[in-house]
């Protein structure tokens, strides 16, 4: 009596080497978010040590040396929220509208939230990262709600009419910025510290202020992910298997509003880590958006303080904004993104 190998099938083994390589990728995703946040408490203008980190969590560092790597905590935990919220954004804006150059500065929330900033500063007299972060939060949901409202109103709906609205609206915002700023020197220099974006200068009450929005956004992004999956096959597909398309394309971007407007009224307009983090994401883990949310919120936050860390090295004791060091890591992104488009058409 003989007995025959059955080899698996070839669908099995390709379920599992993909499963083993998003382990991989998330052990090293996750190895990579711990050096950052290592790093981001180890490095600024005054160096300090890895044993100087131990030495302060077991209590026993020096005063001086406690203070200094204590005043990083905030710095680092914002860096984490706001490049989970950004990179997180930007997964969904470019799974609701299948276009992989979406970014969340299409819904108008860096134009809200800085004229939001521009208006309180000018008329009210808020200064203080705490202060105008409470004005920068309404400024971009309500700039996001009216991009939703105008895009989705009238005969013809659709991302055309929505990345339309988004910088009609902007433009409206920027040229009421500069006509406030123009005339008010003190404005334009507070204005100009914020709009560059930058995780220095604040502290936990900003960090606690944007947590709930960022916390509700990221929630909905993780039970939208199926659906996503689904209306990545298109609306009439997507309505056959029972999905519901325009509500999907809605709470995705009332999703990405959130997230985007939490991280902006913390640390201003961070351009780049919504567009990026996603291709790269994508190239590692596949086309499920279930797994690249997760990824994302991985990716963002190990992005975002490594261009911080590098933006407090390279002209120390001075300091590069984050904002600057994203604008130099992203444009070459966006331009490989461009030439895969290019490629695959």
């Amino acid at each position: 009596m003989t007995t025959t190998a059955h080899a698996p099938p070839s669908g099995a083994g390709t379920s599992r080497t993909g499963a083993a390589r998003r382990a991989l990728t998330l052990i090293v995703g996750m190895a990579v978010l711990a050096l950052a946040v290592c790093a981001s408490v180890m490095f600024g203008s005054r160096s300090t040590s890895f044993g100087d980190v131990i030495d302060v969590l077991s209590g026993t560092a020096d005063p001086n040396i406690t203070t200094i790597i204590e005043s990083r905590y905030p710095r680092t935990a914002l860096g984490v929220l706001a490049g989970l919220c950004l990179a997180v954004a930007g997964t969904l804006m470019q799974g609701v509208s299948r276009n992989p150059l979406a970014d969340p500065g299409l819904l108008g929330i860096n134009a809200g939230a800085s004229a939001s900033i521009v208006t309180a500063t000018a008329f009210f007299g808020a200064t203080g990262s705490t202060a105008t972060m409470w004005w920068a939060l309404p400024g971009a949901l309500i700039a996001g709600v009216l991009v939703h409202v105008i895009g989705s109103s009238g005969a013809s709906t659709g991302l055309v009419r929505l990345v339309l609205a988004g910088a009609v609206l902007s433009a409206v915002l920027m040229a009421y910025i500069q006509a406030v700023t123009l005339g008010r020197p003190k404005v334009f220099d507070s204005y100009r510290y914020w709009v560059v974006g930058a995780l220095g200068g604040r502290d936990f009450d900003v960090f606690m202020a944007v947590l709930p929005f960022a916390a509700v956004g990221f929630v909905i992004a993780l039970v939208l992910g199926p659906s996503l999956n689904t209306l990545a096959l298109g609306d009439a597909t997507a309505a056959s298997l029972g999905a519901h398309p325009a509500r999907v394309r809605a709470g995705g971007l009332f999703a990405a509003t959130l997230l985007s407007a939490a991280a902006t009224a913390a640390v201003g307009p961070i351009a780049f880590v919504g567009l990026a983090v996603p291709h790269v994401v994508r190239a590692l883990v596949g086309v499920d958006f279930r797994v690249q949310i997760a990824f994302s919120a991985i990716a963002g936050p190990a992005l975002l303080l490594a261009a911080d860390v590098v933006g407090r090295i390279v002209l120390r004791p001075q300091e590069l904004m984050v904002g600057v060091v994203t604008a130099f890591i992203g444009a070459p992104a966006l331009l490989l993104a461009v030439r895969r488009m290019r490629g695959s058409t």
